[in-house]
């Protein structure tokens, strides 16, 4: 299967807001039973308590969600609950998002150093992998692995949200935020829909806002904004430009390759694109450099053809597989691996229903702000992937339809008295 690897498994550069709403959330200071982790292999001393372990999502016992789970560094039950999804689809929270971007460890060779910029600071976290089958998650039934997609998944999580809070049960009725990157762009407004629709019947999740980093909230936006963020950052030449968006755009592309069909106009427009972009432009962020031995490639599924790396340590993924692979850290996550080998950042035996890209999710975000939902949309500014260009004029553009107007004049962001560049 090809990679759409998704912004899932960015940091975003030079954080836009297009489209905000905050909040406040309290903590667990109980429950999780045998979940608790004494202490990761490597790991520093830490005052904050963390969980990790599974949670059954199918009623035959065949089927369940992986989960890590890290308190607040300072008065947890003050702190919001956030449960983080990166996308893919089919890549993992855990090595993504909290082993790699921003959970409070980074693994460094065989020990874990702090990650200054953890959430855990201001949250209590959630990393969910999730579809089964991605990283520790599995399906004892492997037949459930063909052709996996957006409803299943959003019920799957929607399952597993309950059936957590039932087991940390000073958290129901808290304030919940999710979010995630890329392709939780699909995840993420349908578990929040699927939340909404059965608190009409039983309101157990006080769901307060959602996240979006980078997100596909609509698929011929968001892809076909490629080009034109290709061509303005130097990355494609004027000529290739033009075919880019007459002969073949990237959505047109995406589609023929997920649905067999791909021609061979696109085929040849697709290869000139990828010879001038070259695989020494780390696409998530361009002015980053790749790790050429990364066994990562999220960007395979986004990016059909396309392996990147990622950086700040330019190889942190490969040490988080390596990381993760190891039995004394799996036996402290309390973690397994059945069916698989080896834990991956992106599943080797899901087969994700790839077309499910084409199902637009800005319209469910239109509705969850009209319902009270609280929504931030970010944006990097270097991420060709998923580009800034294409959320923005997403965001426009519902903006203008629920008839919401701008109430904070654009501004540069600083931190301290440095302009931000990073989120």
């Amino acid at each position: 299967m090809p990679a759409l690897a998704c912004c899932c498994c960015r940091r975003p550069l030079a954080m836009v807001m297009l489209l905000l709403i905050a909040a406040h959330v309290s903590s667990c200071n109980g429950g999780g039973g045998g979940d608790r982790i004494t202490r990761l292999p490597g790991q520093p001393e830490v005052s904050f308590g963390q969980y990790s372990g599974y949670i059954g999502v199918d009623g035959k016992g065949s089927r369940a969600l992986f989960y890590y789970f890290v308190e607040a560094e300072i008065d947890p039950a003050t702190k919001p609950l956030v449960l983080w999804l990166n996308g893919g689809p089919g890549c993992s929270s855990l090595g993504v998002g909290a082993f790699s971007e921003n959970g409070p460890f980074r693994p460094s060779g065989q020990r874990l150093v702090k990650n200054e910029y953890s959430w855990n600071k201001e949250a209590n976290v959630i990393y969910l992998e999730t579809p089964a089958g991605v990283g520790y998650s599995y399906s004892a039934d492997a037949a459930y692995y063909q052709g996996v997609d957006d409803k299943v998944t959003a019920t799957d999580n929607m399952v597993f949200m309950q059936r957590w809070l039932e087991k940390f049960p000073q958290y129901k009725g808290r304030e919940l935020y999710i979010s995630g990157e890329s392709y939780a762009g699909h995840y993420i407004p349908q578990l929040a829909e699927a939340m909404v629709d059965y608190n009409k019947k039983d309101r157990i999740f006080n769901l307060k806002g959602l996240a979006l980093g980078n997100p596909v909230l609509e698929f011929t936006t968001d892809f076909n904004s490629r080009a034109e963020y290709f061509w303005s950052h130097g990355l494609i030449s004027d000529s290739t430009y033009r075919i880019f968006t007459s002969v073949c755009n990237y959505s047109r592309y995406v589609s023929e390759y997920y649905g067999g069909s791909l021609s061979l106009p696109c085929t040849r427009v697709m290869n000139q694109v990828t010879r001038e972009t070259s695989r020494f432009v780390d696409k998530y962020d361009v002015t980053l450099d790749v790790c050429l031995s990364s066994v990562l490639s999220q960007s395979m599924i986004l990016s059909p053809h396309k392996r990147v790396g990622q950086r700040i340590d330019v190889c942190v993924e490969d040490e988080t597989v390596n990381y993760l692979n190891r039995k004394d850290v799996q036996q402290a996550l309390h973690a397994k691996l059945i069916g698989v080998e080896k834990w991956e950042v992106c599943s080797s035996v899901l087969e994700y229903e790839l077309l499910n890209l084409q199902i637009p999710t800005i319209n469910i975000v239109g509705s969850l702000v009209q319902s009270g939902i609280r929504v931030l949309v970010y944006s990097g500014d270097q991420d060709s992937v998923v580009p800034l260009t294409g959320s923005r004029t997403l965001v426009q553009n519902l903006a203008r339809d629920l008839g919401l107007k701008a109430t904070i004049p654009y501004r540069v962001w600083f931190q301290g008295k440095q302009v931000t560049t990073e989120t």
